[in-house]
């Protein structure tokens, strides 16, 4: 079953705790893909005004766990930081049957079985999933029967792409290579242009330049089958202009080991708050 017809078939409440850039993503995505709008109720005490405009579509604003009916779908997509303290508010729209699906940092599936108890399935999304190009990578408690994973797959994918994974310790990796990613991509976009306007560009052309660069390098990546390798190679002549450049980026203490070393700080980061 496709992503659009599970949803459009599901039976139950999908509940999204959380509903900030990420969560409000991840819904808009699922009413894109043809969930019912009234079988979407958000628990969010701050809501946007991009929340309240689904409201008259028929999505449910901070119903009580009653109000809620029987839930499909449980999905946390809180700051790990609110989590403990919201967790006990949290718990009853969750039973021992429940599919809880969780989108937050260095939280792990013991600490949500702790929190809430259900079924879970911890995922790390990443911000691009709001114009519906991210990339999530989940694990499943072994408890999670096959049906729940394709429901939990199905509500990670309307935001994009989706990989599994066995092992949950793989996930703070994740976290330090995609789920932190965009910001390592932003910031080469940002000194690019900074850069550019010390090699004698103005500032505006800079900022024009770098940013269309790295969006444009980043859809032909997406569209071509080719290894990144391959396409940075076709770019490079010999002995020229680009040569010259990747033998600073590519030189000691270049790009590979800033990159390696800073996968290794969000990795240890990550693991920092699962304590």
């Amino acid at each position: 079953m496709n992503t659009n017809s599970l949803l459009k078939n599901i039976s139950g409440t999908i509940v999204l705790a959380g509903a900030g850039k990420m969560g409000g993503a991840m819904l808009s995505g699922w009413l894109a893909q043809g969930l019912d709008a009234s079988r979407a109720a958000v628990i969010e005490p701050h809501p946007s005004d991009d929340i309240r405009a689904y409201l008259v579509k028929g999505v449910r604003l901070n119903p009580s766990s009653g109000e809620a009916g029987s839930v499909a779908a449980f999905v946390v997509a809180l700051k790990p930081q609110a989590f403990r303290e919201a967790a006990p508010a949290l718990k009853p729209y969750v039973d021992a049957a429940t599919l809880v699906v969780s989108i937050m940092a260095g939280t792990t599936m013991a600490s949500l079985g702790e929190g809430l108890g259900g079924h879970i399935v911890r995922a790390m999304p990443n911000t691009p999933a709001a114009i519906g190009r991210g990339i999530t990578v989940a694990v499943a408690a072994k408890d999670v029967s096959a049906a729940q994973r394709e429901t939990a797959d199905s509500l990670l994918r309307a935001t994009g792409s989706v990989e599994w994974v066995t092992d949950e310790g793989l996930i703070d990796a994740v976290t330090g290579v995609s789920g932190s990613g965009p910001a390592y991509v932003f910031l080469l976009a940002e000194e690019l242009a900074r850069a550019g306007v010390a090699a004698g560009l103005p500032e505006a052309l800079a900022t024009k330049l770098a940013r269309e660069t790295v969006s444009g390098a980043g859809e032909l990546l997406h569209r071509s089958e080719l290894p990144a390798a391959t396409l940075r190679q076709n770019v490079t002549s010999p002995a020229g202009t680009t040569a010259a450049a990747l033998e600073v980026l590519m030189g000691k203490d270049g790009l590979q080991s800033l990159l390696t070393r800073a996968v290794a700080a969000a990795t240890k980061r990550s693991k920092e708050l699962a304590k």
